[in-house]
């Protein structure tokens, strides 16, 4: 097991990454007000984990309180959010009581956003269980539900208590979702770390074949990135901004076609290329560079353009970005692999002509 952490002073918090760690009660037990926890999951992940957590915890004399909630990204909503409340009301959960989040992005902001708000706040932790929430979602206390006019439009920073990454769930990962997750590990190699990011081109092929040495050290690699940037800039003022690079581009693709319809890396992989299309004709990327990201993101199996939405609704959607500040859209961009920067001053003209290429 490897423990990593994000420093937030007396919020700080563990990650703990290693095979094994669902059975490892001693990791979660400490980080508990009381003896009773409610676990929310879904369908899918239940059957897989759901069981053998709760059996691990009622060895340690600890209530659980199983909520299961319907799974998907066109599922991360009011009606979910409420499924959650109802059962922890029905169940007498009280501000002791910790939220667990069992699966993958979706059931972390769902969980997480109930904690935030439940009775003011209670605590939670994360048991991700898929290579994007490993690597993403669950770092760094946002927490969000849907809006039909925009992803993630709702929600609040909660910081987890704990995060527990059990590499042995990637086991039983369905091949999309191993992909999906691959957009972000590269993700972190783009913004911040220019060799990792060459040691994702020279092992994609372990990463895809799921070797567990090259899982895992992508996996604490890309943690340890953003808990870095999360415990300089919690609040996303400006530093932690990066770390949505290609999700300007991303999140319009996944609100314009429909939540579910893509899965979050697939768009965040097309909405990368975007980026680094525009990054090159500001002059800021070598188009050698550009021809890699869109190389490596093709080689991981992920989109690298989108059809079924026009540029025009794309422009519209970005609107709603949330890094927008008096009417213009802040876009992450990339100065060379590993180094990425905010620019607010890109030209209408650019834009336009990165989704004319990218976009139909």
């Amino acid at each position: 097991m490897q423990t990593l952490s994000v420093a937030l002073g007396e919020r700080s918090y563990p990650i703990h990454v290693g095979t094994g760690l669902l059975e490892r009660a001693d990791l979660i037990v400490p980080f508990l007000a009381q003896k009773k926890v409610a676990v929310v999951t879904n369908p899918t992940v239940a059957p897989l984990y759901l069981e053998r957590v709760a059996r691990v915890l009622a060895h340690e004399d600890i209530e659980v309180v199983r909520i299961i909630v319907p799974d998907g990204e066109e599922h991360k909503d009011w009606r979910s959010l409420n499924g959650i409340f109802d059962a922890l009301l029905e169940q007498r959960c009280a501000r002791d009581t910790t939220l667990i989040a069992l699966g993958g992005g979706v059931i972390g902001d769902l969980a997480g956003f109930a904690a935030a708000t439940y009775q003011r706040g209670v605590p939670f932790v994360q048991i991700p269980t898929t290579l994007l929430a490993q690597v993403d979602s669950s770092v760094g206390g946002k927490t969000a539900i849907n809006h039909p006019l925009g992803k993630n439009m709702i929600g609040a920073f909660h910081q987890p208590r704990l995060v527990v990454a059990d590499m042995g769930t990637l086991e039983t990962l369905p091949e999309r979702e191993l992909r999906s997750g691959l957009a972000e590990v590269i993700k972190h190699g783009l913004i911040r770390d220019a060799a990792f990011f060459e040691w994702i081109e020279a092992n994609i092929g372990a990463l895809l074949a799921r070797d567990p040495n090259a899982l895992e050290h992508a996996v604490v690699r890309s943690i340890a990135i953003k808990a870095e940037i999360v415990g300089e800039d919690e609040r996303e003022r400006g530093l932690r901004a990066l770390l949505n690079f290609g999700h300007t581009f991303g999140h319009a693709i996944e609100t314009g076609l429909g939540y579910g319809a893509w899965l979050h890396g697939e768009a965040v992989a097309a909405g990368m290329v975007m980026a680094t299309d525009l990054s090159r004709q500001l002059g800021l990327l070598a188009e050698a560079d550009t021809a890699r990201v869109r190389s490596l993101l093709e080689r991981a199996g992920l989109p690298t353009a989108v059809r079924g939405i026009s540029p025009a609704r794309m422009q519209q959607l970005m609107q709603l970005d949330k890094k927008a500040r008096g009417g213009r859209v802040h876009f992450v961009l990339l100065e060379r692999i590993g180094a990425a920067l905010l620019r607010a001053d890109v030209p209408a003209g650019a834009i336009d002509q990165t989704l004319s290429r990218l976009a139909a």
